[in-house]
This record gives structure tokens, C-alpha cells and sequence, in this order.
């Protein structure tokens, strides 16, 4: 197999995290999507790791918000606590205006944005993953940035 299990992990991690918006709930569905890909041996011969690692996440994520089992980050410590300097004030701020402009894309534009930029998955995976060309991704991924842009200048 030829993708480094750790770092995959720790991006399935995050993107489970992004979907279900709860840490412990997120860590169990990674565990459950690792479990799956490394028990089933007809994947590891495929070549597309990545692909088949985020479509087992997701599948898992959709089946358990479809439960009724999504809930906020409720419970757990802030993620900014305590005394704060003008540059992580700053910080904040930028984070929270991002935050708001990515909830005003659409839940697909929001998951490509999150998934080719914070995750850095390859063109070629996520073009496999959805389905489309590579420069079909490109444009997508050109439109929502485009779109994420008129948000944070609006």
C-alpha cells in the first residue's frame, strides 16, 4: 500500500470532524472507515487508497447524521480559551469570518473547498471521488473559491 496510514488517518479524521461536528463521534467513524479498508484485502491492490478511504467516510457520516445522531460541539473545552494577544485575536476573527463565508457555499462548494485545501487530497482522487474530469474539478474548485472570495469582501 502506498499512502502513509498516519498522516491519511489524521486527514479523516478532520474531515469526519467537518461533517459531524463532534470529536468523539468523529474519531469513532474514523476508526470504523480504517477498519473497513484495512479489513476488506480487495482494496489495497487498487491504487486509489485515498478515494476509497473518503468514500467510505463519507458513506459512514451520511449514515450517521440520516440517525439523527448529529450534535454540536457541546460539552467539550473551547477552542480558544482564556487570555488572547492581538494577533491571535486577529486570528480568530479571520477564522470566524472564513467560517461564516464557507457556510454560506453550498454543502458541495463547502466540502471541495475543505476537502483539495485543508486536506490537500489530490486533484486526480477527488476527481475519482466525484466522479468528473480533473478539469471539471478545477472549475468547480475555481467557482467556489471565487464565490468564497465575493464573501469575505462582502
Amino acid at each position: 500500500m502506498s499512502i502513509d496510514i498516519a498522516e491519511q488517518y489524521d486527514k479523516i479524521y478532520r474531515y469526519c470532524c467537518y461533517r459531524l461536528h463532534r470529536r468523539e463521534l468523529a474519531e469513532d467513524i474514523t476508526q470504523e472507515t480504517f477498519l473497513r479498508f484495512l479489513g476488506h484485502g480487495g482494496y489495497s491492490g487498487r491504487g486509489e487508497a485515498i478515494r476509497i478511504l473518503y468514500t467510505i467516510a463519507r458513506n459512514l457520516c451520511i449514515d450517521e447524521a440520516r440517525r439523527g445522531k448529529r450534535e454540536f460541539l457541546t460539552g467539550e473545552e473551547p477552542f480558544f480559551a482564556g487570555e488572547t494577544s492581538a494577533a491571535e485575536e486577529e486570528t480568530i476573527l479571520a477564522r470566524t469570518a472564513l467560517f461564516a463565508a464557507m457556510e454560506r457555499l453550498d454543502e458541495e462548494e463547502r466540502e471541495l473547498v475543505f476537502l483539495r485545501y485543508v486536506n490537500e487530497v489530490p486533484v486526480q482522487a477527488l476527481a475519482r471521488l466525484y466522479g468528473i474530469s480533473r478539469f471539471a474539478l478545477y472549475r468547480r474548485c475555481e467557482q467556489a473559491l471565487k464565490k468564497l472570495r465575493r464573501e469575505l469582501e462582502g
